[in-house]
């Protein structure tokens, strides 16, 4: 892996590995996303249809250091998450880094689209933290719990995104790696949740009608603070800090 900003260094895998820890703060957020070079966040309705090697790599680092990764429902179903299966490399880089052996995944829904069965709850290897509002159907509750979830309910008529990372950083889940959706990213960057965006452009072209990596409420624009640049197989790896949140840690 090339690294062509702040300078221009070839990255062996350690020094890959320290750049994407996540930094000794209270609690951080980051943000996975890969989009073609038009800005298509999918093809034919899934986002692994972008993806690369160098984006897995990245995305795998993302992961495997993280106290928990963070997905929409939907996302969560169409991308056929199943929650952290790891394999050698990662029971090696977690136990380093004093992270639990198995990742676990928290899915943000409001009850309309996770039905009991779906496999981000029923195929993990640990529970999944489904986290809701108390609009959603006590009915649909009793079922989550069932198949083996556990729930964090926060918010009356919406997930409240605010109290949901504040909760988990309560439980010592603070290095949070969310991998989407675009309604979600949105959310939590109204919220004022987002420390880093971690941005693969795929050497692609698709046109057309696709939705933005975060869509929702119109916000006043966020300031970005470019953090590195890498490019390998004609793809670019890109990592942004927030600038609010960093004069908030």
């Amino acid at each position: 892996m090339q690294q062509i900003w702040p300078e221009h260094v070839a990255l062996d895998d350690q020094q890959l590995e320290r750049l994407y820890t996540y930094p000794d703060k209270r609690r951080w957020l980051a943000v996975n996303y890969v989009s073609s070079a038009d800005g298509a966040v999918e093809v034919g309705g899934r986002a692994r249809q972008l993806s690369n090697p160098p984006d897995q790599k990245v995305l795998k680092l993302g992961s495997d250091l993280a106290d928990i990764l963070l997905v929409g429902a939907t996302t969560a179903m169409v991308e056929e998450f199943r929650g952290a299966h790891p394999d050698e490399s990662t029971l090696e880089r977690r136990r380093r880094h004093g992270l639990r052996d198995i990742l676990p995944t928290a899915v943000v829904t409001t009850g309309r689209s996770l039905p009991a069965d779906a496999p981000v709850i029923t195929e993990a290897a640990t529970p999944t933290i489904v986290i809701t509002c108390t609009a959603a159907p006590v009915k649909k509750q009793k079922t989550w719990e069932a198949a083996g979830a556990e729930l964090l309910i926060v918010g009356e008529d919406t997930v409240d995104l605010a109290a949901a990372i504040e909760a988990l950083t309560d439980r010592g889940l603070r290095w949070i790696d969310c991998e989407g959706g675009p309604h979600l990213f949105g959310g939590l960057l109204a919220a004022g949740v987002v420390d880093e965006l971690r941005l693969t452009i795929s050497p692609l072209l698709v046109s057309g009608m696709h939705e933005r990596i975060a869509t929702g409420i119109a916000l006043e624009p966020i300031d970005l603070e470019l953090a590195s640049v890498l490019a390998e197989d004609d793809a670019m790896l890109i990592r942004y800090l927030v600038r609010k949140r960093l004069r908030d840690l």
